[in-house]
């Protein structure tokens, strides 16, 4: 009855269709904050005093995208979290190969955001996981393994190089390319309020101190459960709620990250990877990945057993796996082109044959 009160009350005669368009947008999105509500509505009321003057595109760009924006934000629309610890650790085990230590600090850290949702408390008062290792060792994929245990929506959004505070806080409508910030938009790139958000590389964000400073200030924002429930975009100009948010972060280093950043943060420090067990992820998750995105079947490309290692460093040492997922995928693309040229049906490396198919770098 109070929204029907609402429409008569602001009930518009308007210029122009797409204006009255852009009000049964605002209508129809039941989850916005009234308050927001009535803010974009005045904003429509004067873009339409001005197409009566006429003169008004500018304004109605303007106005437009925002109304677009805020009705894409999930003010209330949340994911069911799948609260089991055995399908958590099914997951961590079906996704990655060793790192027994990290699994066992991120089954804990389940099992206590578990315990905390079945008493119905707050678990935004969990310290937010900070992934530390070398490039390539799966920090990223362990992240997304997190969000799959739960049954969360994940979105990752790469800290490093950016330029400005802005980016993350959001451009204010005052400014032409005005847009809101790279946390908003992965909560509308998610579609529901409770997503897991990777805060990739949080020690690359700027090369500049000074503004490295500015932005450890605006994370220490969004990851303080104190702070976070009321989280202000300067596009959106309203406070957005950022609790329900399980914020995963990642660093290279930790030598260039604020201190009271820090002690808002669990490290998982993870290693790099002995060749032993580049050869494990290679042959059994890396390698039936590579032939099915390279349209290969299972028996047209075969690995001798005892050539694993050759495969695993054929140029040197790397610390993560991304060296031997391109040799995988040099060498599939090698004998897909051969499949298709009619040369071979299928083959299998050995010694003999290892450096015909090995990408030239």
């Amino acid at each position: 009855m109070a929204i029907t009160e609402e429409k008569k009350e602001t009930n518009i005669d308007f210029t122009f269709d797409e204006l009255k368009a852009i009000k049964d947008k605002l209508d129809a999105c039941i989850d916005l904050p009234e308050e927001l509500r009535q803010k974009a509505t005045q904003m429509l009321e004067r873009v339409n005093r001005m197409a009566k003057l006429g003169g008004y595109s500018a304004e109605y760009e303007i106005m437009s995208k925002y109304v677009d924006t805020i009705i894409q934000i999930p003010w209330a629309k949340k994911s069911e979290d799948k609260l089991d610890i055995k399908y958590a650790s099914e997951t961590l085990e079906k996704n990655h190969y060793g790192i027994k230590d990290v699994k066992e600090r991120i089954l804990e850290y389940l099992s206590t955001m578990i315990l905390l949702k079945r008493k119905g408390e707050d678990t935004s008062k969990s310290p937010v996981i900070l992934f530390v290792g070398l490039q390539g060792i799966g920090k990223t994929t362990i992240s997304i393994s997190i969000a799959e245990a739960l049954q969360r929506k994940f979105v990752r959004i790469a800290m490093g190089g950016l330029g400005s505070v802005q980016e993350i806080r959001g451009k204010s409508r005052v400014f032409p390319e005005a847009e809101p910030g790279q946390i908003i938009k992965a909560l509308i790139k998610a579609g529901v309020k409770n997503p897991v958000i990777l805060l990739d590389e949080i020690d690359k964000t700027s090369g500049s101190e000074s503004l490295r400073f500015d932005f450890m200030a605006v994370l220490l924002e969004i990851l303080d459960p104190n702070q976070n429930h009321s989280f202000r975009d300067q596009y959106i100009d309203y406070p957005i709620d950022l609790s329900d948010v399980v914020f995963v972060c990642s660093a290279n280093y930790t030598n260039t990250i604020a201190a009271a950043l820090m002690d808002r943060m669990e490290v998982i420090k993870m290693s790099s990877y002995t060749d032993q067990e580049k050869v494990e992820i290679g042959r059994k998750y890396l390698f039936p990945k590579v032939l099915a995105s390279s349209g290969l079947k299972p028996e047209e490309l075969t690995i001798d057993d005892n050539l694993w290692l050759n495969v695993v460093r054929p140029f040197g040492f790397d610390a993560g796996i991304r060296s031997l997922q391109r040799t995988l995928e040099g060498i599939s693309r090698k004998v897909a082109r051969e499949i298709v040229e009619g040369k071979v049906t299928s083959v299998h490396l050995t010694d003999a044959n290892l450096k015909q198919y090995l990408p030239k770098y």
